[in-house]
């Protein structure tokens, strides 16, 4: 950047170019102005003529080439907003999707059709940020979540989430099921490493370079891990009971059938997301 170009709009200008011609986002620009200077969007409009000093202006730069150079904006910021709430994320956790908003939503539809009471137990499996058990909390204060991972790392970022949301959330660290197999849980809910290793090829660089590989990629061309809970579940789900995946586009019949093996009285429906793609798998136990 020109050392004459020190007013905000004349640093984005700059950035929104270099970003264009890197084949980048142009709005990684206004995310990361806002970062540095700890703005939202009405104040940096505000302030566009304002000067920036001399370290904000390093510090957006430096954080523009990090991100042409492949990394996140999410992971620069440490910022990404979920269910209408800002969590932080690091690289110890995948960063929150709007698919996996759609599994928060119609899991809580679902939940006041087959329960009568919100006092419910509720188990997120794999929490990573925190973002599916931190939302379901928020949005109903009398369920009783307990998050997992298997990650140290990934829960001290969900537990640093869950205090700065304010949400009283039990945090277990352990593999899949094996936390919380000494109980009974009304509600369920997963979003589970599900992409094959063959599909590594097709991926964006700035996924496989950077977001963990542990909570992306799973055996079994991406199924093991819904095997797994579809296997471990039964015993430990109270009736009525509700059970809801996020799933791989392309693995809807599989996981379904997962689940009508080991639950042969459920109903078990493949959910399709905002673009029609099939991308969640609800399993309704009743009484």
């Amino acid at each position: 950047m020109n050392n004459d170009s020190k007013r905000v709009f004349e640093a984005l200008d700059w950035a929104s170019s270099i970003l264009e011609e890197a084949n980048c986002e142009t709005r990684a620009a206004q995310l990361l102005m806002q970062y540095v200077l700890d703005v939202d969007y009405t104040h940096l409009v505000i302030g566009m003529r304002h000067e920036l000093s001399s370290a904000a202006r390093e510090q957006f730069e430096a954080a523009v080439h990090e991100h042409i150079a492949g990394m996140p904006v999410q992971y620069i910021t440490h910022h990404e907003e979920f269910y209408g709430r800002s969590f932080y994320v690091d690289e110890h956790v995948l960063i929150p999707r709007p698919e996996t908003e759609e599994l928060v939503h119609y899991a809580l539809q679902r939940m006041r059709a087959l329960f009568e009471q919100d006092d419910l137990a509720v188990a997120d499996i794999g929490t990573g940020s925190g973002a599916i058990a931190i939302s379901m909390k928020k949005e109903c204060a009398k369920l009783r979540v307990t998050a997992t991972d298997i990650s140290a790392a990934a829960l001290a970022v969900a537990r640093r989430n869950a205090s700065e949301l304010q949400a009283d959330i039990r945090f277990l660290e352990g593999d899949l099921t094996a936390p919380i197999a000494g109980e009974k849980w009304d509600v369920v809910l997963s979003n589970p490493p599900y992409i094959a290793e063959s599909e590594v090829d097709v991926m964006d660089d700035s996924v496989i370079k950077h977001e963990p590989h542990t909570a992306l990629f799973a055996d079994e061309e991406g199924l093991m891990l819904y095997r797994k809970l579809a296997e471990s579940l039964p015993p430990i789900m109270n009736r009525p009971a509700l059970i809801g995946v996020e799933i791989g586009y392309l693995q809807g019949n599989a996981v379904a059938n997962f689940f009508r093996k080991h639950f042969d009285d459920a109903k078990v429906e493949v959910v399709k997301d905002m673009f029609g793609q099939d991308r969640m798998v609800f399993c309704e136990l009743t009484n």
